[in-house]
């Protein structure tokens, strides 16, 4: 086997959990194979480069081996290999304000508070 689908590869690599995703994810543009938006049915090749934007991370993955079945995560770490810039300190990342889940609606001091740490951030 030279090539297969990119979806069915994102989804046997176990990068995304259902195949479904993985579709939705090359339909939505959050998939790339060599700098090119792939389509679902697009085709990798050993020593494609893959880039995919999954559970809130952007993953860089040059592809090692073709699979199209779903395997073990020990065996699908060995069908890539992970070109993921680390991610910066957490010193370094972005604030964000966050509320308290059910806390109902901010009330006026709240809304000034958030703006005065917004305009900090600037």
């Amino acid at each position: 086997m030279l090539s297969t689908r990119v979806d069915k590869w994102l989804w046997s690599v176990r990068l995304y959990s259902t195949r479904s995703q993985a579709t939705a994810a090359c339909n939505g543009g959050h998939v790339q194979v060599n700098g090119q938006p792939a389509k679902p049915s697009s085709l990798v090749r050993v020593g494609d480069s893959v880039e995919a934007y999954s559970r809130e991370v952007h993953r860089l993955l040059v592809v090692q081996r073709i699979i199209e079945k779903r395997v073990g995560a020990a065996v699908a770490v060995e069908c890539y290999s992970d070109q993921t810039p680390p991610a910066p300190p957490a010193e370094l990342r972005v604030q964000i304000a966050v509320r308290d889940s059910g806390s109902g609606r901010p009330t006026k001091k709240d809304r000034r508070d958030l703006e005065k740490f917004h305009r900090r951030q600037r």
